[in-house]
């Protein structure tokens, strides 16, 4: 069984902050998806007064990213989304699902943090739609197609009630979600003990949909953030088939291990290919953004043959 799961891009990190051409500190966590055949990159950026807006970069081929001129979503001033969006919108996910290409973000205010809903049709404009959660939620992926007539997310609310884990929800109208459950918890003493969350949005495979989530484990220097695979069935993805008992990448590289936050991997975007490839997008170490490969069946065979318990 393969253990080397992610290739690396050998020109690593793929995107800074000397890439953009207005002024942030940071360049992180973005969602990717297809567009017309062109790779479309929502990033996530901090100003230098601590808060996050929203880039957009693209590429012919998945690696060479140029960001537009411009922020793609910054703090929203309209009602009812001011209030919820004050202290900066982060980490976004993007889904093609029917006519649409639907961003998941996280809003962060004085109220706490939350999921707002967005949609674009050309990645020029982009229309907010809903808040999707109460407080506090984060992680919030999207399935890219309906399952049984209802939308499916997953996310994770961040308390510690039911520590950190991966909760399903389910919506007739991609407005208003319920039928909640828990279905992933983290392991103790196992490399994603402290908490975990979706990560990019879930992939159909034939086997199950593949969940590419993040783990973070504790130690006496702070915590590390691994990426980690699990598998749904199908046709009821609340059911959930494997979870991978190792984790698929960790930090390594030096931007990986020292940045804004020390020790983190952290994905909002994978693309599937259709050579049976998936290009994986993280953020490293809170600061630049990375790239690399993964055979989607292996990541499929590692969730269902050497797995550990979803809860």
């Amino acid at each position: 069984m393969a253990t080397d799961f992610v290739k690396r891009y050998e020109k690593n990190p793929i995107l800074t902050k000397d890439d953009v051409p207005y002024a942030v500190q940071t360049v992180h966590n973005a969602g990717v998806a297809k567009f017309l055949g062109r790779y479309m990159m929502l990033f996530r950026s901090h100003l230098d007064t601590g808060r996050s807006t929203i880039g957009l970069a693209e590429s012919d081929d998945g690696f060479n990213f140029k960001v537009r001129p411009e922020p793609f979503m910054m703090p929203s001033t309209e009602p009812l989304f001011c209030d919820y969006e004050e202290y900066g919108v982060e980490d976004p996910r993007i889904v093609h699902l029917e006519d649409a290409y639907y961003i998941t973000y996280s809003a962060y205010s004085r109220h706490g943090v939350r999921i707002g809903l967005a949609a674009t049709a050309d990645f020029e404009s982009v229309e907010r739609i809903a808040f999707i959660t109460q407080a506090d939620y984060r992680n919030t992926v999207i399935f890219p197609e309906k399952i049984n007539g209802r939308y499916v997310k997953l996310d994770r609310p961040n308390s510690e009630i039911s520590p950190w884990s991966i909760w399903i929800s389910y919506s007739p109208d991609l407005r208003h979600w319920g039928d909640s459950r828990v279905v992933i918890k983290p392991v103790t003493y196992h490399w994603d003990q402290m908490k975990i969350g979706p990560g990019a949005p879930p992939i159909r495979t034939e086997k199950g949909w593949l969940n590419i989530y993040h783990g973070v484990f504790p130690t006496m220097d702070g915590c590390v953030y691994r990426l980690g695979a699990a598998l749904h069935r199908l046709d009821d993805p609340a059911v959930v088939l494997g979870v991978g008992d190792r984790w698929i990448l960790q930090p390594e590289d030096p931007w990986e291990v020292v940045g804004y936050v020390h020790n983190v991997v952290f994905t909002c975007g994978a693309v599937a290919e259709d050579d049976g490839t998936l290009k994986l997008y993280w953020g490293g170490a809170d600061k630049v953004m990375c790239a690399g490969t993964a055979v989607i069946d292996e990541l499929v065979e590692l969730c269902l043959t050497d797995s550990r318990p979803p809860l």
